[in-house]
């Protein structure tokens, strides 16, 4: 009789490897969820700082034009805004790319072009790899 007593609190002290099995499962799937939300998030975070980065090259630019009476060549590129002192040095794309300049612009051909090819730094692409120019 005793010892059916030690063996019932026994087994009600633990957990079953079934029931750790469900909870570590459980856990699993909890920690994917925030996983796939958090780095949605981030990819949304980084194509909006580029968006942010295009419109301030874009006031570079204009000040570049204000004092040289023009915007610099493709050759001469951001770099020429740079070291005219309109904007700082090594400004990259949040997936650290360099931005790329287009005088004439092929999208804007009245203007100018400046692009992020985005998280491959490859020219097309779709969702964090799409393309994002200048508006």
């Amino acid at each position: 009789m005793r010892s059916r007593k030690l063996a019932s609190k026994a087994a009600q002290r633990g957990m079953t490897l079934i029931e750790i099995m469900v909870v570590i499962t459980i856990l699993g799937l909890i920690a994917a969820a925030v996983a796939v939300n958090v780095v949605g998030q981030l990819s949304d975070a980084k194509i909006k700082q580029a968006k942010t980065d295009l419109h301030t090259l874009e006031n570079c630019l204009d000040l570049y034009k204000v004092d040289k009476g023009r915007y610099p060549t493709s050759e001469e590129g951001l770099q020429a805004v740079v070291a005219a002192g309109k904007c700082k040095a090594g400004l990259k794309d949040p997936w650290q790319h360099d931005y790329v300049y287009f005088y004439p612009g092929q999208v804007h051909a009245d203007g100018f072009d400046i692009k992020s090819y985005g998280a491959d730094g490859q020219p097309g692409g779709e969702g964090e790899n799409a393309d994002i120019v200048n508006p």
